[in-house]
């Protein structure tokens, strides 16, 4: 089975530049490469001016990912275009009572990720843990856990870790991530964005 991954961005375009920051880029490149070949990820609710420029940012990735597009409407819009009804559809939600589990695969086919405001569109709903992570991460641990029939529990983690630049300069990271080895699953540039970052806070 073909399982989709929808990131409803939800923004609008008085208020948006003409390009994402970068660090969202960053994860939602990290996101089509971790749905894997099969998968697919929907990026729902973009606005204009942003959604040609994540596009082209996506299209420059040469390494194996997952099919996806980039949209302006959204998710409700393209879940009635594509008669895909609401009860296909999981919410993962941090408030939802049911944690997700392999056998829901067979139950969901698209998986939604987004904020707080999609409660109130009547969506089945699971949790994954009561850490917080980063969208990336949880996209990662679903596929996981739906694709992979991995659970939950027995997926490794790492929670707030350091990343550790150098000897004197180090960001402690308020989320939860995936563990490989003994470093947190980052997106490909994010650990050299996170240093530019701090560098730039410094005051001299």
């Amino acid at each position: 089975m073909t399982f989709t991954y929808v990131i409803e961005h939800m923004e609008e375009d008085e208020t948006t530049p003409k390009s994402l920051p970068p660090w969202v880029e960053l994860e939602y490149a990290h996101m089509i490469m971790l749905a894997g070949i099969n998968g697919r990820v929907e990026f729902t609710h973009l606005s204009h001016n942003s959604s040609s420029s994540l596009d082209a940012r996506l299209a420059s990735i040469n390494q194996p990912s997952a099919s996806h597009h980039v949209h302006t409407q959204s998710v409700m819009e393209l879940l009635e275009q594509n008669n895909i009804p609401i009860t296909r559809v999981c919410l993962l939600d941090p408030k939802a009572q049911t944690v997700l589990a392999p056998e829901d695969g067979k139950i969901f086919d698209h998986f939604l990720f987004g904020v707080r405001s999609l409660r109130q569109l009547g969506f089945p709903s699971r949790q994954l843990g009561s850490m917080q992570m980063t969208t990336d991460t949880a996209l990662a641990v679903t596929k996981r856990v739906i694709d992979d029939k991995v659970q939950l529990n027995a997926i490794p983690y790492v929670d707030f870790p350091t990343i550790t630049f150098n000897a004197k300069e180090s960001v402690e990271m308020p989320f939860r991530y995936i563990v490989n080895g003994k470093e947190p699953v980052l997106p490909p540039g994010m650990r050299e964005l996170l240093h530019e970052d701090l560098n730039k806070s410094v005051i001299f």
